[in-house]
């Protein structure tokens, strides 16, 4: 331990300050690395959150997409679309069609509305001042 102390001393001034520099420069640098470091972290853990929350919704969609699948494919998914879409009957069930009663006129359509009075900004300040006149 001596002999380091002894050698620190040895050395002459002006080379304690260029190894002091070198070691501030170094320590400067070792700082500055561990900055872009910790902000790389930080960025990294921002990312990791986001796409853990975009997994999970993706989890979500998942379940419901499997659960929509697996009622396409059941036996309920088909009697409903034959009964409701593609008008199918079962054996046994009696289809109703209704016909138009003989002699009875068709409704006609509704007519459109009367178009309606376009007004001026002054019309209907007069309007709303001094009423219809």
């Amino acid at each position: 331990m001596q002999t380091i102390l002894d050698k620190i001393k040895s050395i002459h001034w002006l080379d304690r300050r260029i190894i002091l520099i070198a070691v501030i420069v170094i320590l400067v640098l070792l700082m500055m690395d561990f900055n872009n470091r910790m902000t790389n972290m930080l960025e990294l853990n921002q990312q990791e959150s986001a796409l853990q929350t975009k997994v999970a919704q993706l989890e979500q969609t998942k379940v419901q997409v499997e659960a929509r699948i697996a009622y396409a494919t059941s036996e309920a998914a088909f009697e409903e679309w034959a009964r409701e879409d593609d008008r199918l009957i079962n054996e046994g069930d009696y289809p109703i069609i209704l016909l138009p009663a003989e002699g009875a006129t068709p409704t006609p359509p509704p007519l459109p509305d009367t178009p309606q009075q376009v007004l001026s900004n002054l019309q209907i300040w007069q309007k709303l001042l001094f009423g219809d006149r």
